[in-house]
Formats: C-alpha cells, structure tokens, sequence
C-alpha cells in the first residue's frame, strides 16, 4: 500500500492531489516505464537513487523535472532518492522557471544574484533545499556514477549518446516553454509545462513498491 507524506507546503500538496495520470497516454507512459524500473530495482535492493535530468543549457525543463521529482519522492515517501540537472553547457536557470515554482507553491529564494543566479527551493519545512543554478551535466555538484540520465530535450539527447558515469541512459524529452517566451502566453505555457512533468513523476513515483 503506498503512504503519502502530508507536510508538504499545502500549495503543493493541492496541486499533486489535482493531478490526474489519466491523461498521460499509453505511448507516454512507455517512454517514462524505464525510469520506472529503475527507481524500483534500487529500491528492491535498497540503494540510494540518483537521477541527473539533463537538456542543452540546464535553464528550464530539466530543473522543472529535478524539482518535481524530489518533490514526488518526498511525497510517496520513498527515501534515499537525490535529484540533480545539467546541462551540455551552463547559462542560467530562466526566471519564469523560478516564478513558476513559487506560484505553485514552492518556497523559492535567491541564494546568490550574477550571470547564473543560485536558488534555494524548498516543498517542506523540514526537507533540504534543493539548490538551484544551471551548471554542466558533469559539474562536481552532480554525482559521477551509479545515477539515471534522463534527458528532457531533443538536443541533448542527440548530442549525448553517452553520459559517463550514468548507469541508465532514459529519454523522456518535453517540449521547451521557451518558445513562449516575452510573449503573453508566457507564464501560462510555463504552468502548463511543469505540470505536465509533475503529472509524470507523480505516474512514476507513484508505481514503486517500497
């Protein structure tokens, strides 16, 4: 039986309650089953789950999905899982993906300002920050081996056929936000897209047996 974990900021446990995996299709659902199956094997043998999200420029949909997947894990209450992103250059994590978190309820403060400004992200009082700043996949912030690659974007995933140290290597790519960007669809499409990974994860998290 899956127990849920109820202290998290209650912003966000009402979007992840109004979360429907119904409307994630069959062929999604496929693409996403390896990072499944992953997630339970270390699991089943209790190890501790590193899973590095990356795309081009570490700025968007990969800390989108680094957020959401520590936040699920926290959630269904499954332990020892470390979420991380890079990307195949560092430019910066894009605002809007930072206004986008807080409007879902997402504590979200600014460590450091500059060219690539470092976040602290928090889904709970209690839980550790997730420190956000856009840095290249292989940065010594991100783990070297024994961790799932999953890649979020069509470029990356084409200009990484192989990621060293990555035990796993999953595409699971979303379309990019950017594409809205300055205009007035904005902070709609950025919503629309992080709920979209964080419908996902929910599908993903949900299917372990811990």
């Amino acid at each position: 039986m899956i127990t849920t974990n109820s202290t998290l900021f209650s912003e966000i446990e009402k979007i992840i309650k109004g979360l429907n995996p119904q409307t994630i299709s069959e062929e999604r659902k496929a693409i996403l089953q390896p990072l499944t199956a992953f997630i339970q094997s270390k699991v089943s043998k209790d190890q501790e789950i590193r899973i590095n999200f990356i795309c081009t420029h570490n700025s968007r949909r990969s800390h989108l999905s680094q957020v959401w997947a520590q936040t699920m894990a926290y959630y269904f209450n499954i332990k020892n899982v470390f979420c991380y992103s890079g990307g195949t250059e560092a430019t910066a994590l894009y605002p809007m993906v930072a206004d986008t978190l807080r409007n879902s309820g997402f504590e979200v403060n600014t460590i450091s300002e500059g060219n690539n400004p470092i976040y602290s992200i928090k889904y709970a009082d209690n839980a550790h920050p997730i420190i956000g700043f856009s840095k290249r996949l292989d940065d010594d912030f991100n783990p070297k081996s024994k961790f799932a690659a999953i890649l979020t974007c069509d470029s990356a995933n084409e200009a990484c056929p192989f990621v060293p140290g990555a035990e796993k290597r999953i595409p699971i790519t979303f379309e990019d936000p950017k594409a809205f960007d300055n205009t007035l669809q904005q902070a709609e499409k950025y919503h629309e897209r992080s709920l979209q990974i964080a419908t996902e994860l929910f599908f993903v998290f949900s299917q372990i047996n811990s």
